[in-house]
């Protein structure tokens, strides 16, 4: 019987051999959503290419179970002039989406007060300008891979339906897609009516709906199961795993060269061969970076999710939605609903706060009353790695061979593709395809 190899495969086996730079050996330093999507685009170009992550699969952390959005339609940065205001009314509440820990962590001050900055309305507009001009060339970049290799995660390509509940909100709504629409980026008005068409399971929710955002190009899905399915075809076109393997050390050596030494699941550290490296580690990285003089201004901000089994699939929601009032998203992953939200700035913990929780399903429960058994409801907390201005940093660091593809915040699946294609286009020489983002393409010290 004859052996058909899927099409996607032909494609990448072809532009591996018209590659001049097959012998380059890339090591991408973390298997998120980011990581492997950097690695894919790198394996594309011709490299060679390794991934290094301590958990022992890819998509463990960040990646696991987020809100499900590919939201080209959200640019705006958390930094916006509102944002200030929006904090010292939710300080004491239960139920407040921001919730910042004191303590004394001269890191979380520091990135408070680059926050702050961001939050001018110059910064703002800046920084919406450079992440919605990332965005839309990253959907292009999903939908291309899609077709090509045939991947499927749970994904809805319904768009995203922005709600609102509030009049004042509502009204801000058309400059708003006059924004999206100078990008390229399809959106349009509905009123409350044309929501509840557009999703019936609107129907009974509470408070009453004044009216939301369509925006149609936008996507949802299963983070984790994209990064999962992505990675066994990267392991199929010759990318190389090393899970259980901690990076402990990135430094340059007295000549400059970096150098990246590991521990293994045995616990022996060793010492990591590659021509180039790519720091994709989310949180973890500035840490390790320090130490090489490099500084990075991300800080882990922490999300929750719940994701609950439909019970009654007439009363839960198909389209994605944006509650815009209390920064609460949800995703119909399959006969699952997965509600997330909230932002916690409280360092690197990742317990689950059953009050939190407990807002995210109270939140789907008045929404889509019957829809979902909350009981059964599965709870989870990660960490987005946030830049004050949730613009990530793409391109070279200030060492030889060392690489950044990291600090996507909240927008980490929206971005991916984009980002590691940027990423691979640049490695291989070339101008990134996206005009008017800040690409860190200094030349090394």
């Amino acid at each position: 019987m004859a052996c058909h190899r899927p099409p996607w495969r032909t494609a990448l086996s072809n532009a591996l051999a018209a590659s001049r730079i097959v012998s380059m050996h890339v090591m991408v330093l973390g298997a998120g959503v980011t990581g492997v999507t950097t690695a894919w685009y790198l394996r594309e170009r011709g490299f060679d290419v390794s991934v290094v992550d301590r958990q022992p699969g890819p998509a463990l952390e960040t990646s696991f179970a987020n809100g499900g959005q590919i939201s080209i339609s959200h640019p705006e940065p958390w930094s916006s002039p509102a944002a200030p205001w929006i904090a010292l009314r939710a300080l004491g509440r239960r139920d407040a989406p921001l919730r910042l820990k004191p303590g004394l962590d001269p890191a979380r001050w520091r990135w408070l007060a680059g926050f702050l900055l961001e939050c001018l309305p110059q910064r703002h507009h800046r920084n919406a300008e450079a992440i919605a001009r990332l965005a839309v060339h990253s959907g292009a970049c999903l939908r291309t891979l899609r077709d090509r290799t045939g991947l499927h995660y749970e994904e809805q390509t319904r768009g995203i339906l922005h709600l609102f509940f509030e009049r004042s909100e509502y009204e801000k709504a058309r400059a708003k897609i006059a924004f999206l629409a100078r990008h390229g980026i399809a959106a349009r008005l509905c009123d409350a009516h044309e929501c509840v068409t557009l999703e019936p399971a609107l129907r009974n929710s509470h408070p009453p709906l004044v009216g939301g955002i369509h925006a149609l190009g936008d996507e949802s899905g299963n983070a984790m199961q994209f990064t999962r399915e992505l990675a066994r075809r990267c392991a199929q076109a010759g990318v190389q795993f090393h899970f259980e393997t901690t990076v402990e050390k990135v430094a340059p050596d007295a000549r400059g060269i970096v150098r990246v030494v590991a521990r293994t699941a045995d616990g022996n550290a060793v010492p990591l061969q590659a021509d180039a490296w790519v720091v994709c580690l989310g949180s973890h990285g500035p840490a390790l970076l320090e130490g090489a003089g490099e500084h990075l201004a991300i800080y882990p901000v922490k999300g929750y999710s719940v994701t609950a089994p439909v019970v009654d699939p007439a009363r839960a929601p198909n389209v994605s939605l944006t509650d815009e009032s209390r920064r609460i998203v949800c995703s119909r992953l399959g006969d699952t609903l997965r509600v997330a939200g909230t932002a916690e700035i409280c360092g690197f913990d990742t317990s689950v706060h059953a009050d939190r929780c407990r807002a995210l399903l109270d939140w789907a429960e008045s929404m889509f009353p019957g829809a979902l058994d909350t009981a059964g409801a599965t709870p989870w907390a990660g960490l987005r790695p946030c830049t004050p201005s949730n613009v990530p940093y793409i391109g070279r660091s200030r060492w030889e061979g060392l690489w950044l593809n990291t600090g996507h915040g909240s927008l980490g699946w929206t971005l991916a593709c984009g980002s590691a294609h940027c990423l691979a286009e640049m490695m291989s020489g070339r101008a990134p395809p996206v005009a008017g983002f800040p690409f860190r393409g200094a030349q090394p010290t």
